[in-house]
């Protein structure tokens, strides 16, 4: 059986992406900081007949990242499809969000290490296999804000358009040699507005997958013309 990897799971959209993979058949490796959280969701895949393990490790502490793919290869062999989602939900020290004005060496540096740094850590994990077997599929997500920046999140949203930036060149290396890779931007709040709901988002990664065409997706709600019209009534 295939096997995908969420890096940065939890209970919204990492979750959403592994039932979806799972429903078609793929084991799922779920890699996040905390045990409890892990075993959650493990359980909760586990009484939709997906199978599951967590894995745990912290993305800002790259001396974690490794041994924790090495236990998730000894469970289920190869990585067929990694995806790269962490969000710090909870509060992490030296994060904030800082407009561009404010943007200082101090608040950008946790965001390169959580989203650049943090992505391509994980993703050496498993990109010199996917080379050599000359298959295999990547995919990065970030906020709309790394295309369309908002002023609000201006050290996030570079950080973010690093990843972006980085995930496009590789996409444009690895596809000569077989494998894909693609950046998802989401512009909405996952979860926070109807048509955003995680499971609605996740069908944009296993179309990604399926097609392995594109090196870039962006997820928008979609607009309503019926409530456009009352609006403006």
């Amino acid at each position: 059986m295939p096997t995908i990897t969420v890096v940065g799971a939890g209970p919204g959209l990492g979750l959403a992406i592994a039932r979806r993979f799972g429903r078609e058949g793929f084991n799922v490796a779920l890699l996040a900081r905390t045990r409890e959280k892990l075993d959650t969701l493990v359980a909760e895949l586990a009484t939709e007949g997906i199978t599951a393990a967590g894995f745990t490790a912290d993305i800002l502490d790259p001396s974690t990242v490794a041994p924790a793919f090495e236990a998730m290869k000894e469970r289920f062999g190869s990585v067929d499809v990694f995806e790269f989602s962490p969000a710090p939900h909870s509060p992490i020290s030296g994060f904030s969000m800082d407009g561009p004005l404010d943007v200082t060496y101090d608040n950008l540096q946790p965001q390169l290490e959580y989203y650049l740094y943090g992505a391509i850590t994980a993703a050496q994990q498993v990109l010199p296999a996917m080379l050599e077997a000359g298959k295999g599929t990547l995919l990065f997500t970030t906020g709309g804000g790394s295309i369309s920046p908002s002023p609000i999140m201006g050290n996030v949203n570079a950080a973010q358009a690093a990843l972006r930036n980085w995930v496009l060149n590789v996409h444009q290396v690895v596809a000569k040699r077989g494998v894909y890779a693609a950046h998802v931007a989401i512009s909405a709040w996952i979860g926070q507005t109807p048509g955003a709901e995680p499971s609605t988002i996740a069908e944009l990664y296993w179309d990604l997958y399926i097609a392995q065409t594109q090196a870039e997706a962006v997820f928008t709600v979609p607009v309503n013309p019926d409530a456009s019209a009352a609006h403006a009534s």
